[in-house]
């Protein structure tokens, strides 16, 4: 059975409990803060890699369009005995 102890808590002591929730409360605000920058850096750095990507992307594209190009302007200068 607990002992109904009565304990007489001075200003000073809920002064101290207060500034130590308040301390506890920033510290892990400050981390959430941190998680968060390291998070939206992990977003900046997809964006990135994935604006590399999409340029490369098109870059294929467009060395298909000017292979068949070439192959078409070929054919037309045998044909015109150009070459």
């Amino acid at each position: 059975m607990a002992d109904n102890v009565q304990q007489n808590v001075t200003l000073e002591d809920l002064a101290g409990m207060i500034k130590r929730g308040f301390d506890e409360n920033t510290k892990e605000h400050q981390e959430m803060r941190q998680d968060n920058k390291k998070m939206l850096q992990s977003l900046f750095d997809l964006r990135g890699d994935h604006e590399e990507i999409a340029k490369k992307v098109s870059q294929v594209a467009y060395r298909f369009e000017v292979q068949d190009l070439e192959k078409r302007v070929k054919a037309v200068e045998e044909k015109l005995g150009i070459k």
